[in-house]
């Protein structure tokens, strides 16, 4: 009886629904890098409802090409240079602002840290590339960036930070997004802060160094793993939370 009354309640939520997925037009060209015949995932799209790419994990990172500070010079930057590589892509807002100069130095001043780990990283904003140089020309003191180990990509037309689903359309400025690109080009973690926050390096590397052992062991990290904790075995996840629980 219950079953049948809650067939009946259902139905027309179920009608409406399928009306409404009927009604928006998908484009999915793919489900994951997980799917057959796919290994590689190099300019390949992923699109979703009314053209719009959720980008997110096992998703692939859109290809992307612009005017980079690069050791104090300008150059032109692709995703496909960080092929079989890591790559830590970042977002932030605005040049000569407050938050802003605090993470991306915090970055490039790690940034040998990343690149034992086969990692490189990429900060970028919707200003453009001569707004870059005039604040990595800035000394620090004085709020600028000074001396960078990272490049700065400018997105002036602002389609990279719409095609990663970081750009706010009333501000024409970006999020602090950041995405961990594996070297296949999928996304394994995308996150996203609102303008007052900052992110933390300290995570960032907790995060890529947990991808990177779960690659090569094949093993789960648990909530807050860190390098050289236990990890879990999922054929034998017993052994874990005994070890976990005693």
């Amino acid at each position: 009886m219950f079953r049948s009354l809650a067939t009946k309640l259902a139905a027309p939520a179920c009608f409406a629904l399928r009306a409404r997925a009927q009604a928006v037009p998908a484009t999915f060209i793919r489900l994951s890098h997980h799917e057959e015949g796919h290994n590689e995932a190099w300019g390949d799209f992923y699109y979703g409802h009314q053209g719009i790419r959720p980008i997110g994990p096992t998703t692939v990172a859109p290809a992307f090409e612009g005017q980079a500070v690069v050791n104090g010079e300008f150059k032109t930057i692709s995703l496909k240079d960080y092929k079989d590589k890591w790559l830590i892509f970042f977002f932030y807002p605005l040049d000569f602002t407050f938050v802003c100069p605090t993470e991306i130095i915090a970055f490039s001043d790690r940034a040998a840290e990343f690149r034992k780990l086969n990692t490189e990283l990429v900060a970028c904003s919707c200003d453009s590339h001569f707004s870059h140089l005039a604040w990595i020309n800035t000394p620090r003191k004085d709020g600028g960036l000074g001396d960078m180990q990272i490049p700065v990509l400018s997105d002036f037309s602002k389609k990279i930070a719409r095609d990663f689903g970081v750009l706010c359309p009333k501000t024409g400025l970006s999020y602090r997004g950041l995405f961990l690109i594996d070297p296949k080009g999928i996304v394994r973690y995308s996150g996203c802060n609102d303008l007052p926050v900052g992110r933390s390096v300290d995570e960032t590397l907790r995060l890529l160094k947990a991808f990177q052992f779960f690659e090569k062991h094949g093993e789960v990290c648990p909530a807050d793993w860190e390098e050289g904790e236990e990890s879990i075995n999922t054929k034998n996840p017993k052994k874990y939370f005994g070890n976990k629980n005693k």
